[in-house]
């Protein structure tokens, strides 16, 4: 029944895909950022975990495209907590809109590590929480931001791991990373090599996937100017979050 109610939604975007070139536009921005983050210097594969549609191939061709339940965009289906790749396999992961549905964090991030080559980056998107994005994600999004409840970074059982069902807390990503003493643990062993805001206005008044759209696609420049103005109050405007991680070289 997951998996029907998942194939409807991935099949819905696709169709929303189709006819919303503003929302192309948008997504091959972030792609692009995406793509600029990559360290192609490190052997292994390119995987996207949670891949929708696959759209990311448009801008990261070798890029294996993954998600929980099969589809017909993506190459193979994974799990967060247990990935089918053999260890340090992987040069670059990247978890686009993923990171908060993981309910076990820590538990998800051993398994990066193992399948992460040495100096291999993981890449997280997520949205952010400025005062624009608590707005944003906590009154207009059909996700929690569960801004307030406890964040369980490792499961007290591994039966919690292999049972975890739709989970979403979207200020998970900002919450741990805007307080990383907290959650030291989670982070200990990687490097952050990037961390940045983005007000991305110009994606929230594109209407995303199921929103309608509020300006024209030929207004796509101008609004990427006044998210470059609005860059320089990430307090008030940021409502997307660039983490990039690399893993250290360690005895595993």
């Amino acid at each position: 029944m997951k998996n029907e109610q998942h194939l409807k939604e991935i099949l819905l975007n696709s169709e929303h895909w189709k006819k919303k070139k503003l929302l192309q536009k948008v997504y091959y921005e972030f792609y692009d950022l995406i793509k600029n983050n990559l360290d192609f210097s490190v052997e292994g594969k390119i995987v996207e975990l949670g891949s929708g549609i696959g759209k990311i191939k448009d801008i990261i061709p070798e890029c294996v495209t993954t998600d929980i339940f099969d589809n017909p965009w993506v190459d193979r289906v994974e799990n967060a907590y247990k990935l089918y790749y053999e260890n340090k396999s992987i040069s670059n992961l990247i978890l686009f809109d993923v990171f908060h549905h993981l309910e076990f964090p820590g538990d998800a991030f051993n398994e990066f590590r193992r399948v992460l080559n040495n100096n291999g980056r993981l890449i997280i998107f997520d949205p952010c929480m400025s005062a624009m994005g608590l707005i944003t994600y906590g009154l207009l999004h059909h996700e929690p931001i569960g801004i307030t409840r406890q964040i369980s970074v490792y499961a007290t059982d591994r039966n919690d791991v292999d049972n975890s069902g739709y989970y979403a807390a979207q200020g998970n990503a900002y919450r741990i990373f805007q307080n990383r003493k907290k959650y030291s643990s989670l982070l200990k062993n990687w490097e952050i090599v990037n961390y940045r805001k983005y007000s991305a206005i110009s994606y929230l008044l594109s209407g995303g996937y199921s929103k309608p759209q509020l300006y024209p696609a030929s207004m796509f420049g101008f609004m990427k100017l006044i998210d470059s103005f609005c860059d320089l109050m990430p307090v008030l405007f940021s409502t997307r979050l660039l983490i990039v991680l690399k893993k250290g070289n360690i005895s595993e």
